[in-house]
């Protein structure tokens, strides 16, 4: 996180969010260290605060992503039409032979992005290939700090790729491709785990409020021994466990297949599934499923703009929410999703949620949109002192000009910053007190700079990853007709629109 503003500050004359409110009203915020102290009308603060002229904005907690990878950035924008599954074929040639720079100027591009739309803290599920190192995991560190967010940053590890992970899709492959992701397969378990426990012994970013987790990335694409090394891993040192679970329809039928249950069945009789556990997307989880994790205090990070761009079908929402599952909300991916915008991710998760019945009493409402991108996505990342702005909580506050366009006119407050606000209205960004982006204008690191290495880098993998992009050409016909036939068959529950049987 960026440093600490130290001694008081008064912010003064902002209109606060405040989800129980239809328009936000006007307060002061008095903070301390980072901290706030108190919230407001006509505060008094010591002679010697900072005084910050809040007029003419609205303010409200950091938004939070409670999913990411900030291995995607470098990778925005190269497909189209592609599942899931045709996702993680192209991860080779997508995310593949960067070297240590790369690594780190990734995560810088996800969390500029980030902080310049809106959020503060995020759940970075990143991914180094063959395996996880120290020095990969300091430099995506490294990037969240200097931009000056919080992060919790978990390694995403398996020991079985895509094509022995779902039944039939290897031998589906002619013999000469047969042989060539045969080379893709993973190092043994063992070596991977103790590379993890490495990281995390070592972990010396806490003090900035980055933090580490243990991210099994499909519970599928692991064996059990691995699961339960990650399980044990993270008891050890009480960390965090996130993992995808239910994403596709491929996923769900994969496990049913392999495992005689579903997949957050299977996590739970090996003692995954508890807090501190969250699930990413459970698009295709079902109504025991939801209750296991909710009765285990876990949650749950819900990703529409991923799950409608890769195809996975429409998360319920309201019945999530209505079993009581802590639900927060993500981006995904820029490869997935191809941006991290959380206003945007907001208001997807409410549309969708409004496109399954059209019974308005079976929708998700602001409020409760607003609270899972905000205090819920926080319990996902393992926070307790961010997501709103009240006393005792950490001063990361964003200030929308409530003279930009989507505030012409302003009458509810917290629907704008759901269903109209875009993060162009953005003006200030603070966290932990102290300003991150000012003016619009991101005051951590140069843009310039990010683009002008970024582009170096983009044409320079592009040309190290040729021979992938050729693999990935010959691959794509077989896998984008034999996963979407595996998924047409029936499973227990619907998440697709389409009246056929999904």
């Amino acid at each position: 996180m960026a440093e600490i503003e130290p001694g008081f500050t008064i912010i003064r004359g902002g209109r606060l969010a405040d989800p129980a409110k239809r328009r936000a009203e006007p307060a002061d915020i008095l903070i301390q260290d980072g901290v706030i102290r108190e919230v407001g009308v006509d505060l008094t603060a010591p002679d010697d605060a900072t005084v910050v002229d809040a007029d003419g904005f609205l303010l409200h907690p950091g938004l939070i992503n409670a999913h990411t990878h900030g291995h995607g950035a470098l990778a925005r924008g190269t497909g189209d039409r592609w599942t899931l599954e045709l996702l993680l074929a192209a991860s080779p040639w997508i995310g593949g032979g960067r070297a240590l720079a790369d690594k780190k100027l990734s995560a810088q591009i996800n969390a500029a992005e980030m902080v310049l739309k809106g959020c503060t803290a995020a759940y970075d599920l990143y991914a180094e290939a063959p395996l996880p190192t120290a020095e990969g995991m300091d430099a995506v560190a490294e990037a969240y700090a200097g931009v000056g967010m919080r992060a919790v940053v978990a390694p995403m590890v398996a020991d079985t790729t895509v094509y022995d992970a779902i039944p039939g899709l290897r031998d589906a492959l002619p013999e000469a491709l047969r042989a060539q992701v045969d080379g893709l397969r993973l190092p043994p378990h063992e070596a991977t785990l103790t590379a993890m426990r490495g990281i995390v012994a070592n972990w010396h970013w806490a003090s900035k409020d980055i933090r580490v987790a243990v991210a099994p990335t499909i519970p599928h694409h692991c064996t059990d021994a691995f699961l339960c090394g990650c399980r044990d891993l993270a008891r050890d040192f009480g960390v965090g466990l996130h993992s995808h679970v239910g994403e596709s329809k491929v996923q769900a039928i994969a496990g049913i297949r392999r495992y005689g249950r579903t997949l957050l069945g299977h996590m739970d009789a090996l003692g995954l599934v508890g807090p501190g556990f969250t699930v990413a997307h459970g698009v295709w989880l079902d109504d025991d499923d939801m209750k296991r994790l909710r009765d285990a205090g876990g949650a749950l990070a819900h990703n529409p703009g991923s799950n409608m761009k890769l195809g996975n079908g429409m998360f319920p929402l309201r019945r999530a929410l209505d079993l009581g599952l802590t639900v927060g909300i993500g981006t995904d991916g820029s490869s997935s999703s191809d941006h991290q915008n959380m206003y945007e991710a907001m208001r997807a998760a409410s549309v969708m949620s409004k496109v399954r019945t059209p019974d308005p009493h079976q929708w998700a409402s602001v409020e409760e949109v607003y609270a899972a991108a905000t205090r819920h996505s926080a319990k996902a990342l393992g926070f307790d002192d961010i997501g709103a702005i009240a006393p005792g909580m950490k001063a990361d506050i964003v200030f929308l000009d409530l003279t930009a366009i989507n505030w012409i006119p302003h009458h509810w407050s917290v629907n704008q910053i759901v269903h109209v606000e875009d993060g162009s209205s953005l003006h200030h960004v603070m966290i932990g007190g102290r300003f991150v982006v000012r003016d619009r204008k991101l005051l951590s690191i140069d843009l310039a700079r990010l683009a002008t290495e970024a582009e170096a880098a983009r044409e320079r993998l592009d040309a190290l990853n040729a021979q992938w992009k050729g693999l990935f050409d010959l691959l794509e016909p077989v896998v984008a007709s034999f996963c979407p036939a595996l998924a047409a068959q029936p499973y227990r529950v619907r998440r697709y629109l389409c009246d056929a049987p999904a």
